[in-house]
């Protein structure tokens, strides 16, 4: 196959004096050789690629194109970017970027490990690149080899929309975080007792009633008597909505995985259809946070309604796994409910744990009957696991020990570690949040592999998420605020290897890295502790 060229003809360069130079890569990269020279980056070069690495080489044509302006007419040598395809690389994330005075070379045996290796050399380049103000003639990147692969397959990001909502354009800023990361997985939660947000054409009361709460509390939850401020809030993201991020983060080679709660935390939708209840009383979609104890019954008519939803989430996500929830179910109706006792009498179920069991492996069957797995949080271990479940362990590790020694995969997302709605410092100016002390150190440190586990067990853990839930979070700008500087540390946990970690030169590299999130306009943290 015959190479594509770009030719990328610059009329700005910068200049930068020769000397000591410092790879502040974050994650962190396996192995860097610092070599003699530099890269001199002028008005003349060129792009060189196969169609497999279209995306990467499109991606670093357009951001250098941000900072230094295009003259096509150039008729000079040009020194090439090349990307090249090595079969040899058997990691399908792994790459290998070469800078030598006369070429920048990457290697990949795919366009996402070529698309990675742009991440890095994308934080070779100075931050002025990132908001189109650079304005110098030539620019020398440092000769270097780079060799890296990730330590896990999955590192996610998770973000909640049905506490507060955010619009599509900042969703998709987010996703450009991951990607600057290297992270490859978006949890997009969408239900919630307090909001649903997906459009489901066939229920349309979940848009109409379901996406809508009368009211939001103020103040934080233990403050007594709670008080409301008495305005409609909500809203949902239209099919068309989804589809546009889908594709946008599968440019990015980000898989977005929807979750879509069940049994619990599904008041909004008994708000809409309370027929679905065991009570089939209305209840109102909720307008304060924490625990409901209105849930899904158990009868057919849930399931036919969840078959449907799950069928028009499946039209929109193409991903391998859908997130089911699991989490947080008081069986209190399923107790007192007249459907849900004959459904354990008929299944022959020891008690209410078990009718959960049969509730989630019910919707496994029907989810793996259309080719896809499930996720669910860690409650899905009680009353036992459906057959082929992974298990998000959020309740500390004893999920993810207990469900990879049952040979189940897992996904480490432990509140003391992965929980970014965590306050992240001491200072008594904080803005309001859930509660918790999460500080950047302690993202740091976190190692996803539970030590209780054998090597043959840890092999069934993923890999691990930061977790973002926004019952504090009003606003795009305090979602970034929460999220940096830790999502850095986390990027770290998921990709670096534990042996090459060392907090103290991640901070070095995270103070050369804050020069970057200031050029993206990202409201961060600058405390540390």
């Amino acid at each position: 196959m015959l190479p594509l060229v770009l030719h990328l003809i610059f009329s700005n360069a910068y200049s930068q004096e020769k000397g000591a130079t410092t790879i502040g890569i974050i994650p962190k990269p396996n192995y860097i050789e610092l070599q003699e020279g530099f890269f001199l980056l002028n008005k003349n070069f060129e792009i060189k690629y196969e169609s497999d690495f279209e995306i990467a080489a499109n991606f670093i044509k357009k951001f250098i194109s941000q900072g230094i302006s295009m003259d096509m007419s150039s008729k000079k040598p040009k020194r090439p970017i090349s990307f090249i395809k090595d079969s040899t690389i058997q990691n399908q994330e792994a790459y290998k970027l070469i800078i030598n005075p006369k070429e920048i070379t990457i290697k990949a045996s795919t366009g996402k490990g070529a698309f990675y290796a742009t991440q890095s050399l994308r934080q070779l380049f100075p931050s002025d690149f990132e908001n189109g103000t650079f304005r110098k003639k030539k620019l020398n990147l440092p000769c270097l080899m780079i060799e890296d692969a990730p330590q896990f397959s999955y590192r996610g990001m998770h973000l909640d929309v049905g506490r507060h909502m955010f619009s599509i354009k900042f969703i998709k800023r987010y996703i450009d975080f991951l990607a600057m990361l290297k992270m490859n997985t978006f949890h997009w939660h969408l239900t919630e007792d307090q909001g649903w947000r997906i459009e489901i054409k066939k229920y349309p009361k979940l848009n109409e009633i379901s996406s809508l709460r009368k009211e939001t509390l103020i103040g934080h939850y233990s403050d007594k008597p709670h008080k409301f401020d008495g305005k409609t809030y909500g809203g949902f993201y239209s099919q068309q909505n989804m589809l546009d991020v889908v594709q946008y983060a599968n440019d990015r080679f980000i898989t977005v995985i929807p979750e879509i709660e069940m049994p619990g935390h599904s008041q909004a939708v008994l708000a809409a259809y309370p027929e679905l209840g065991c009570s089939g009383e209305p209840v109102e979609v909720a307008t304060k946070w924490g625990v409901f104890e209105d849930i899904y019954c158990t009868k057919e008519q849930t399931f036919d309604f969840l078959e449907d939803v799950l069928d028009e989430v499946l039209d929109i996500f193409p991903s391998e796994y859908i997130h089911i929830g699991g989490d947080e179910a008081p069986k209190t109706r399923w107790k007192s409910c007249l459907d849900c006792q004959k459904r354990i009498a008929d299944e022959g179920l020891k008690d209410e744990h078990e009718l959960q069991n049969y509730f989630i492996s019910r919707i496994e069957r029907y989810l793996n009957s259309k080719e896809r797995q499930i996720i669910g949080w860690d409650e899905i271990l009680e009353g036992g696991l459906a057959p082929n479940a992974t298990v998000m362990s959020w309740r500390g590790t004893a999920g993810a020990i207990e469900a990879a020694r049952q040979k189940h995969n897992v996904i480490m997302t432990p509140t003391s570690y992965c929980y970014f709605d965590y306050y992240q410092s001491k200072d008594e100016n904080e803005p309001l949040a859930i509660g918790g002390y999460l500080p950047l150190e302690k993202v740091y440190i976190f190692n996803p592999i539970p030590e209780e586990l054998t090597k043959e067990e840890s092999k069934y853990v993923l890999g691990a998420q930061g977790n973002v839930w926004t019952e504090y979070m009003a606003s795009e700008k305090q979602v970034e605020y929460m999220v940096f500087p830790r999502i850095l540390a986390m990027s770290e946990v998921v990709w670096s290897k534990t042996n090459t970690k060392d907090y103290q030169n991640f901070l070095e590299r995270l103070k050369n890295f804050n020069s970057r999130l200031d050029a993206l306009k990202i409201n961060y943290s600058k405390k540390l502790n």
